[in-house]
């Protein structure tokens, strides 16, 4: 059964007009994900920003919450299986929470489109 729907759209442009990306990703990025975010190439780093901030808002969305205690971005990561499809990954309390409303499997779908980075999240009890 379908506990929830969300989607949510960045313009890249936004991202790339941060004045400190560095400080954002240490803010919104997970401790598996700032590491992949550090490893890739400068022309990457900000397409993937986008999309991982896209996915967390397109998963609080689904919860019908927003970022509030237990779900931050942080406790949210995005991780990629090895053939590059996008993994929901909660922290233990996020987890938690999710399990305790039911919701025992989370999907989420990127795509980008020249400035566009989308996501859609369907969350399943």
């Amino acid at each position: 059964m379908i506990f929830g729907i969300g989607t949510d759209i960045v313009d890249l442009e936004r991202i790339k007009a941060m004045k400190a990306p560095l400080a954002f990703a240490k803010k919104i990025l997970g401790p598996d994900e700032l590491p992949h975010f550090i490893a890739l190439r400068e022309g990457q780093r900000l397409a993937y920003l986008g999309k991982q901030f896209a996915a967390k808002e397109a998963i609080v969305k689904a919860f019908g919450t927003g970022f509030r205690a237990p779900l931050f971005p942080q406790t949210i990561q995005i991780l990629r299986d090895h053939s590059g499809k996008p993994e929901v990954v909660y922290s233990k309390e996020a987890k938690s929470y999710a399990e305790s409303l039911g919701i025992n499997k989370s999907h989420v779908s990127l795509c980008d489109e020249r400035n566009h980075l989308i996501a859609f999240a369907i969350l399943e009890g």
